[in-house]
């Protein structure tokens, strides 16, 4: 799609990129049949310095650029990816104890003509979408569903694939005194205990328990600019420092990036992003992230159930021994 015709939220360190795109709105707006070359050479300018200054401003984003950038409101969620690359989608509702949770989607389909089962964090796309979705924030009801479709997937010796976006489980007094942190204890063993392949996509935020409670893989991956930690940026700061404000220092003292989790080894693949970041081309990222996924089942597919499980295993033994 043409720039011009894209309605576009843009963060603010993207500014100098907002003003000249808007510029090259407005002088399009002047084309017709008698346009003068000159003004074409101007946009084409304007154009080539956009991508120009894309490219130096992306390839030296700060920590706290790249949350910005993984809680863009138009980045890609979940269902875009189900939609885009899982046939057959057959959505399952529910943990069968209380209520069905829509901060946590998920359901059997088709994945490259083997049956899967997909879980993911649905953040929602606008304002009621947002509010139907509890922006991502999954309540115990929706841990305990991703619990119910894991052991179905087991049940039926079907790979798990999960796509992790949230800023953590949702914290309010309703969702603890229905057992919060008991839940996410619960879907965390699950995942540790089951005997068929897991691959994770930190497609977002992946952010506290909340996001472990799904993605305690065989494989994890990372968009280019998601985020992966323990606690938001806020919160570490608010905690350590008594000032939610510190939270670009507390951001580059996390290690939240995925070029850092890489570096200590918490994730296997960093799947490219398009400058710009995913937002700006949907298409792109999520055929990357199929490609990716696509790569790591087919290199679980030999191996045996309780192979896959003692791997499982060992891997977050492993972190807890050398981080």
């Amino acid at each position: 799609m043409d720039r011009a015709e894209t309605v576009r939220t843009y963060l603010n360190f993207e500014k100098p990129i907002a003003e000249l795109e808007h510029k090259i709105s407005e002088l399009k707006l002047l084309i017709d049949d008698n346009t003068e070359d000159s003004l074409n050479s101007e946009i084409d300018k304007l154009e080539e310095k956009v991508n120009k200054t894309l490219n130096e401003t992306y390839t030296s984003l700060t920590p706290w650029q790249k949350t910005l950038v993984a809680r863009h409101p138009q980045r890609p969620h979940a269902m875009d990816y189900i939609n885009s690359f899982i046939e057959d989608y057959s959505p399952l509702a529910g943990d069968r104890l209380y209520a069905n949770d829509d901060a946590i989607v998920g359901g059997l389909g088709t994945f490259e003509g083997q049956s899967v089962m997909i879980i993911g964090h649905e953040k929602g796309s606008d304002t009621e979408g947002r509010i139907k979705h509890n922006f991502g924030m999954a309540m115990p009801e929706g841990y305990r569903k991703a619990v119910r479709l894991m052991e179905m997937a087991e049940k039926f010796s079907l790979p798990i694939i999960t796509l992790v976006d949230t800023a953590g489980a949702y914290p309010g007094i309703d969702a603890e005194e229905r057992g919060q942190a008991e839940a996410i204890a619960r879907s965390t063993d699950c995942c540790l205990n089951l005997r068929v392949p897991i691959v994770t996509v930190i497609i977002g935020e992946g952010g506290s328990g909340g996001a472990v409670a799904i993605a305690t893989a065989n494989k994890i991956m990372m968009l280019e600019h998601a985020i992966y930690s323990v606690i938001s940026p806020e919160g570490a700061a608010s905690i350590i420092w008594r000032d939610a404000e510190k939270k670009e220092e507390a951001a580059t003292a996390m290690k939240i990036t995925a070029q850092d989790l890489m570096k200590m080894g918490i994730i296997d693949t960093i799947i490219p992003e398009p400058i710009g970041g995913a937002h700006r081309d949907k298409d792109h990222v999520i055929r990357a992230t199929k490609e990716a996924i696509s790569q790591a089942l087919d290199e679980l597919k030999d191996k045996k159930p309780d192979e896959l499980r003692k791997l499982r295993h060992d891997r977050f033994l492993e972190m807890g021994r050398t981080l």
